[in-house]
């Protein structure tokens, strides 16, 4: 079976999982659970029931061992206007579609969970990242798309986004993003196999305290950026220059959750995805 992004992202959560004493997994499991709709999906910052809060929460669902009731979400997904969603949206309640097959199945993922389904052309959406379709987040999500629909995948041409230390998410833009250099490299390395060559270029992006900024000027490191970073560097099997270790702990609030920066005192399903695919890929 293809080794997709997604199935990527559940295998790092599953070892953030397995890190965590008894104590902290139950503390994490109890805020998850309390971001559950009573109409099946999961909720925002403003206790919104949204299909891209969902999707993050149906991941950590899954790897939590979290029982999600599928026909209740079945009618949720149902109810959705797709052909109003933008890019990011109409990817998560795609893979909303995956992960509730695969919280169905009790065997045969790659037949009942990754079945092929039609996709939406890939052009008539409302609005993409940045305005740009080309770019390397909205090519990682376009790509991470095809996987979860069981859709053939092609070469990607990024060189328009490449700098002298990274990637950019604007073309023959100057400066480096930590989330655009992750989004390219994850996605050359699903489509040309992961060559720890240019995943340097990521490693040489992180904080000494640990974490990473999403960029070069932004005034402190955040959790999705650290996260993601960690994910992409652990997927090519590079270490990290410092440990992020206590980075992560500071961003671990008492509710269970995790913030987005050590200034935020509210966590959301968005933000635990993000706190325990760092520790998985610790």
């Amino acid at each position: 079976m293809t080794n997709t992004i997604s199935i990527k992202l559940l295998n790092c959560l599953a070892r953030g999982v397995q890190s965590l004493g008894d104590e902290a997994r139950q503390r994490v499991t109890a805020f998850v659970e309390s971001q559950l709709s009573a109409d099946g999906g999961f909720c925002d910052k403003s206790g919104r029931q949204d299909i891209y809060y969902t999707s993050f929460g149906m991941l950590l669902a899954l790897v939590l061992g979290i029982k999600l009731d599928t026909m209740r979400m079945d009618d949720y997904l149902q109810q959705i206007d797709v052909y109003n969603l933008d890019l990011v949206h109409y990817a998560a309640y795609k893979r909303c579609r995956m992960l509730n097959r695969l919280a169905k199945s009790k065997v045969g993922f790659a037949v009942k969970a990754l079945q092929r389904e039609p996709i939406r052309e890939l052009t008539s959406f409302v609005a993409y990242p940045n305005n740009d379709m080309l770019s390397p987040y909205s090519q990682f999500i376009i790509y991470s798309l095809l996987e979860d629909t069981n859709n053939p995948t092609s070469q990607v041409a990024l060189s328009s986004y490449r700098t002298a230390d990274g990637y950019t998410n604007t073309p023959n833009g100057q400066a480096a993003s930590t989330n655009a250099t992750a989004a390219a490299l994850m996605i050359k390395g699903q489509s040309e196999g992961y060559d720890n060559t240019e995943a340097m270029l990521l490693r040489n992006m992180q904080h000494e305290c640990g974490g990473f900024k999403a960029e070069p000027t932004t005034p402190m490191p955040d959790l999705l950026s650290t996260a993601t970073a960690l994910f992409t560097l652990s997927c090519y099997n590079v270490t990290p220059q410092h440990s992020a270790s206590e980075f992560i702990e500071a961003h671990w609030l008492d509710n269970g959750g995790f913030a987005a920066t050590i200034l935020d005192s509210e966590s959301d399903v968005e933000y635990t995805f993000y706190g325990l695919l760092a520790l998985g890929a610790l």
